[in-house]
């Protein structure tokens, strides 16, 4: 059985960011493979229904597959992300055979550039190597948050000749000493830089970046932290769901 694979970057929420290349390789594709997360997060099922309609063939259908639970706090972090990856492909592969034809074409929509932290391609990997079917895997990159972001604060990702670090909240900490002067962090769920950051370093802060939601705080970490813990938890309560993201530099 032969599959055509897409893994589609689409930006990070806003259906005009989303690039020429990945509207073209929307327009053929049989089934769209979305993970329901449940809850609050059914609204980002929306957006990638919206922007389905916007630019998927007549006629597309949408598969919605329910993601497996994970633990967000093992004792072994590596190994539980490890196994909940290989949940997903088991169950996209389950779909694959199932729901699409021999010679069909399926997509996975990746917020953002598949390639910037996120686990598709991974997931990918190991389907393509386990599941028994021929496949041929196509990646169309994305808008990135970390552009996004920059663009909404009208700056630079770093000053002249300046390297810029790309890392975690959970790996903020970890960031060895010179590689830390301009520091775009992602997924950082408990506002690490309150701990790591120097109160004259300065931060720009985004939630929801690029869409109609979008949240922006910038200042010096002591004169603004506590207003970005507040408007995140605002905007968490209101939505249901945060997807934000800073640039932490040097002062």
């Amino acid at each position: 059985m032969q599959i055509t694979l897409r893994v589609i970057g689409i930006g990070p929420g806003n259906p005009r960011q989303i690039t020429l290349e990945a509207i073209d390789a929307l327009g053929d594709v049989d089934a769209f493979l979305v993970l329901d997360k449940g809850g609050d997060k059914k609204s980002l099922s929306a957006v990638r229904r919206d922007i389905l309609t916007r630019y998927g063939r007549p006629g597309h259908r949408v598969i919605e597959v329910v993601d497996p639970p994970r633990n967000r706090d093992p004792a072994d972090y590596d190994a539980e992300v490890r196994r909940w990856h290989a949940a997903r492909a088991s169950i996209f592969t389950d779909v694959l055979t199932t729901e699409v034809p021999d010679g069909g074409v399926a997509a996975l929509l990746v917020w953002g550039d598949p390639a910037l932290y996120d686990s598709t391609l991974r997931i990918v990997d190991d389907l393509a190597e386990h599941s028994g079917l021929s496949i041929d895997v196509e990646v169309v990159p994305g808008v990135t948050s970390a552009s996004a972001l920059t663009a909404a604060h009208r700056i630079a990702a770093n000053r002249i000749g300046e390297p810029v670090h790309i890392t975690t909240g959970r790996r903020l900490g970890d960031t060895p000493h010179g590689a830390d002067t301009n520091q775009i962090v992602m997924l950082d769920g408990t506002l690490a830089f309150r701990q790591i950051a120097d109160p004259d370093d300065h931060i720009w802060w985004g939630a929801y970046v690029g869409t109609d939601d979008q949240i922006l705080i910038s200042g010096r970490v002591a004169d603004v932290a506590e207003q970005i813990v507040a408007a995140r938890a605002e905007a968490r309560e209101r939505i249901g769901w945060i997807m934000d993201i800073y640039l932490l530099r040097k002062g």
